[in-house]
């Protein structure tokens, strides 16, 4: 099955490229609404599952053990910009069990926040593993391993009792297999399974209606989403989409980005989960994907469908700041 064209990136009056991919709506039983394009081929998630990757956490009793805040459970959710309230927030975390960015396993690299990564290099600073993306949530898997007696050094490889026990809950959540011929490695170390698209979404409309999960894996789930989209820069960073989509819909959809195309949402008060991949890994692509499907999920409320069909167009311009062309959904999208 040929992924459709589902945006399209003019210059002028033409379409100079575009973006094929495939997404689709549907209900905590699988129900779908909306979809587009092979929704049944295996994509990996990437970062757009690190609130299922963060539910034994909080499962566990160790985030209450720990005393965590709403924004320390957003940050173990988060691909965040490496801004220094993250960094803090992070290394805040590690301190709850006594240790620090040493402790880590996710690598360091440059703060994807211009504006962050100018300044430490200003300083004379280098980037730390509390500067990646994904230090929230490996710091979450630090205090988890601690809560619950467990050495946490090798906490990124797949036979480590934490990586296994965050593969059963993401195959129970998604209702797909996670097994070795579906594995491969992530940015940040940890496995990373290839699902299908349907099974994402689906995995999110249990999230955020609780169906099928049972009642405490429910109750963590909804905190961790409620923590999401009450704070959602911390699950992103200035100026990024996550932050825009969850501002845009006030407390109303939590969005998560993933690496290569990949973006995951969900509706708390209709129930449905969003999955969306863009077929050539562009981010761009993706952010103008899910966007425009939360507009049309959202076409009842004037006010938050214009906010989404906004940030579902981007406007492009040169080094001189003149408009030259633009991001749009195609007309299957549209």
């Amino acid at each position: 099955m040929t992924d459709p064209v589902l945006v399209e990136v003019t210059r002028g009056h033409n379409v100079e490229s575009a973006h094929r991919g495939a997404a689709v709506v549907c209900d905590a039983l699988g129900k779908i609404v909306m979809s587009f394009g092979d929704i049944d081929r295996p994509v990996f998630p990437r970062s757009a599952v690190k609130s299922i990757q963060a539910l034994p956490l909080v499962e566990s009793g160790a985030a209450d053990a720990l005393g965590f805040s709403a924004k320390e459970l957003a940050l173990a959710c988060a691909s965040h910009s490496g801004e220094p309230v993250h960094v803090e927030m992070a290394k805040g975390i590690l301190s709850k069990v006594g240790l620090d960015n040493g402790t880590l396993e996710c690598g360091a690299h440059w703060p994807s926040s211009r504006q962050a990564m100018l300044d430490l290099a200003r300083s004379g600073g280098a980037p730390l593993a509390l500067h990646n993306n994904c230090s929230g949530k490996h710091a979450g898997f630090v205090c988890l391993c601690c809560h619950s007696g467990v050495d946490h050094n090798g906490y990124v490889k797949a036979d480590h009792w934490l990586q296994e026990t965050i593969r059963g809950v993401l195959e129970a959540v998604t209702g797909a297999p996670h097994g070795e011929e579906n594995r491969g490695t992530d940015g940040c170390a940890i496995p990373t399974y290839a699902v299908p698209l349907k099974s994402l979404a689906r995995g999110f409309a249990r999230m955020t209606s609780g169906q099928g999960l049972g009642l405490e894996r429910a109750r963590a789930a909804k905190r961790l989403m409620d923590a999401c989209m009450a704070e959602p820069l911390m699950v992103s960073g200035q100026d990024m989409m996550d932050l825009k989509l969850m501002q845009a819909a006030q407390g109303r959809i939590f969005v998560k980005t993933g690496a290569e195309g990949v973006y995951c949402a969900a509706a708390p008060e209709l129930g449905l989960g969003v999955a969306v991949k863009c077929l050539d890994g562009a981010t761009r692509g993706a952010e103008v994907i899910v966007a425009a499907i939360l507009a049309k999920l959202f076409a009842d409320d004037v006010e938050v469908a214009g906010k989404l069909t906004s940030l579902s167009a981007a406007t492009l311009t040169n080094w001189n700041g003149t408009e030259v062309g633009m991001l749009r959904p195609s007309a299957a999208l549209a």
